[in-house]
């Protein structure tokens, strides 16, 4: 196949990136297994058994599968096939029922409006070539009050000497697409987007900023 499209080519790159680390980021520990839990915990006070959940951006489905006991039913995505391979395997091991895989970027889903009470973006929007855009739309499929959770990178905020390595790292193909964010910019967009910030945690400044965002009744 031939990708005369730029943004068609920097996807597939994207892809096969995520495809290949995949297997080796599945078996990897979480950074901060403490912060982890905080943020688990946190959103799991904001669900019933009631409520369809979506994520997007959900790797190899861990979140998504603790979760799954306190809600009806969640939609999980990745634009990785292999990420997804790998959490249907995780799901059907754990013999997980309620939870949907499917191979999506949020960039293509087209949810109907008002269909989510809560939607979850947990270390994606750093990744995004517009994170605007895709908070602005899972605004749009949540459920008048419904929440938004996300967990972003702040790499304005103590890791800027990151950047030349980070452009260098994605010239060679060894780094995905990264943007260097700060909370300030992650208020703003939430904002923009029609978003009530409820929480915000962020316990020190090179660690990620996780909000949680309510859109108004």
């Amino acid at each position: 196949m031939t990708y005369s499209d730029p943004t068609q080519m920097m996807n597939r790159d994207e892809t096969r990136f995520w495809d290949r680390v995949a297997p080796g980021y599945a078996k990897r520990p979480v950074a901060d297994q403490a912060a982890y839990e905080h943020k688990l915990e946190t959103t799991r006070s904001y669900l019933d058994p009631n409520m369809e959940v979506l994520e997007f951006g959900c790797g190899t489905g861990t979140t998504a599968l603790i979760h799954a006991p306190y809600v009806k039913h969640i939609l999980a995505f990745d634009f990785s096939a292999q990420m997804i391979a790998i959490a249907e395997e995780k799901a059907h091991s754990k013999r997980v029922e309620n939870v949907t895989f499917v191979q999506n970027r949020i960039e293509d889903f087209d949810p109907p409006a008002n269909r989510y009470d809560v939607v979850l973006a947990m270390s994606i929007l750093h990744l995004l070539k517009d994170p605007q855009a895709a908070i602005a739309k899972s605004f749009e499929m949540l459920k008048p009050g419904g929440t938004f959770h996300s967990s972003t990178v702040c790499l304005r905020e103590g890791m800027i000497w990151f950047k030349p390595i980070a452009v260098v790292g994605r010239a060679l193909g060894l780094l995905p697409h990264v943007l260097f964010l700060n909370s300030a910019d992650l208020e703003r967009m939430l904002r923009d987007a029609g978003f009530e910030i409820e929480k915000f945690w962020k316990p020190d400044r090179k660690k990620a900023a996780f909000i949680v965002a309510r859109k108004p009744m």
